[in-house]
């Protein structure tokens, strides 16, 4: 057993020195940023609808796990995706914890209202447990349907299974359910119940925020598309791989 988990924690530590730095640390910003930006709504002219900010990035995280579970395998993808929920729950103190320091923000210098304008900010950045939480078990709950879906779908393909054709599928169902997922969710545990949205719009919300966020990947779908080809031909990941191989040879 103790083996196990040295095994287990040294094929994670590889997993992190294999995947490039920079697509890792867009991936745990966009996590990070979509659960900040998801504190503010749209304010949309039709009743029945509602939005809140974190669609403007969740997209990202949603591509760069599909580039993950293309290349690493769905297991490793989640693995990066508590990874970056990690890093936010230690964010979310820190903001909390800036929050409660004594202290003017810069916005709050409105004369006759900075104490109500300072505690809107403390508020906002210091955030609340329910939005963390309703926002970490989307985000999870997402992932988990995300990467392995994706990678079901991946497997159905007998015939160019690493053709754009069949990233593009794998990518856009996947997506479109985990997404989906992941707005509901949220917006049934906080929207619904602290911010009094009804049924009605937490459904709109979870359709219409898939849809918005499906548009933006098609725009880059090609970019994901070509990252997966650039790193299988760059053999990214060989250690982590090796390494893999080798355990599953030494189970056998």
């Amino acid at each position: 057993m103790k083996q196990k988990i040295k095994n287990q924690f040294k094929e994670f530590t590889l997993l992190l020195k294999s995947v490039p730095s920079v697509f890792l640390s867009l991936f745990v910003l966009s996590v990070v940023a979509m659960n900040l930006l998801a504190n503010k709504s749209i304010n949309i002219p039709v009743e029945w609808l509602a939005l809140d900010c974190g669609i403007i990035v969740s997209w990202v995280a949603f591509l760069t796990m599909d580039v993950l579970t293309k290349h690493f395998g769905p297991k490793a993808s989640t693995q990066i995706s508590v990874f970056a929920l990690i890093i936010n729950l230690i964010t979310c103190l820190l903001l909390f914890i800036v929050s409660v320091i004594p202290g003017v923000w810069g916005e709050s210098f409105v004369e006759g209202s900075e104490n109500i304008i300072n505690s809107a900010l403390d508020n906002t950045f210091g955030g609340t447990w329910y939005v963390v939480l309703g926002s970490s078990v989307a985000f999870i709950a997402s992932a988990l349907i995300n990467n392995f879906l994706n990678f079901a779908i991946g497997k159905a393909f007998k015939t160019k299974p690493d053709g754009f054709g069949a990233y593009v599928c794998r990518s856009y169902v996947s997506t479109a359910v985990a997404q989906f997922a992941d707005n509901l969710i949220f917006a049934l545990l906080v929207s619904h119940f602290f911010f009094g949205w009804t049924v009605t719009q937490c459904l709109t919300c979870a359709a219409t925020g898939m849809i918005a966020e499906l548009l933006c990947e098609l725009l880059f779908a090609s970019l994901g598309f070509k990252i997966c080809k650039k790193w299988k031909s760059e053999q990214i990941g060989k250690s982590y791989f090796d390494f893999k191989n080798e355990l599953m040879e030494a189970r056998q």
